[in-house]
């Protein structure tokens, strides 16, 4: 930092590395983010708490007073429904900066005096098929409410494609929807069965993608 603080170590083991961002402080030593070359990164408001946690899974992104704000999968965990990222941007202090795009693309940039350091600490790492939980623990009510929406939008992207190439409404009719948004369909009512939920959204979740 221009105080002359240091604020970004990086360490290697064997095949392993990892970022750390400390804050700008001379007495304690506090760290507000580390990144890992397995997949596991986590950043921290100033006061301690947990801001953004991720693994090869996917993140979540929480406020400071601890509520979930936003949850992923990342894309390459598919055909399994996901919630995908949407970019997240975030500050740490006045000089570092995180920007979370993909996986593979998870930027920390440090900026001071003019001057400007960028680090990708994003990977591929794959999630094997005995590691990865069940996806009824990674989709709470709002990601299968929001699932069941795109599937819906799809649905109706897809009967518009089919008005406007067989204008024959009996040839319409008589098409079938692509698989993959049947076997979305079938995912998400699977999900739903196993999650913990009212059976009130239940209904309306299968009313979404039956419609």
């Amino acid at each position: 930092y221009p105080s002359g603080n240091l604020a970004i170590i990086i360490t290697r083991l064997r095949d392993q590395y990892s970022l750390r961002v400390q804050e700008d402080e001379l007495k304690t030593v506090k760290i507000r983010a580390l990144f890992q070359s397995d997949g596991r990164s986590t950043c921290y408001y100033q006061n301690g708490d947990e801001w953004i946690n991720m693994n090869i899974q996917g993140g979540q992104y929480l406020d400071q007073a601890g509520n979930r704000v936003r949850r992923w999968m990342w894309l390459n965990l598919s055909p399994e429904p996901h919630v995908p990222l949407s970019p997240i941007f975030i500050s740490l202090n006045r000089h570092v900066g995180v920007r979370i795009l993909a996986q593979d693309k998870i930027f920390v940039s440090f900026l001071a005096m003019g001057q400007q350091a960028k680090f990708n600490m994003g990977t591929k790492v794959q999630v094997s098929a005995g590691s990865q939980p069940p996806p009824s623990a990674l989709l709470g009510e709002e990601e299968l409410l929001l699932l069941a929406f795109r599937l819906r939008i799809l649905q109706l992207f897809d009967r518009m494609w089919g008005c406007i190439s067989f204008p024959s409404t009996e040839q319409w009719n008589k098409m079938q929807p692509p698989v993959y948004l049947m076997t979305q369909a079938v995912k998400i009512l699977e999900l739903c069965t196993a999650a913990d939920m009212t059976d009130e959204l239940r209904s309306s979740i299968k009313a979404i993608v039956n419609a």
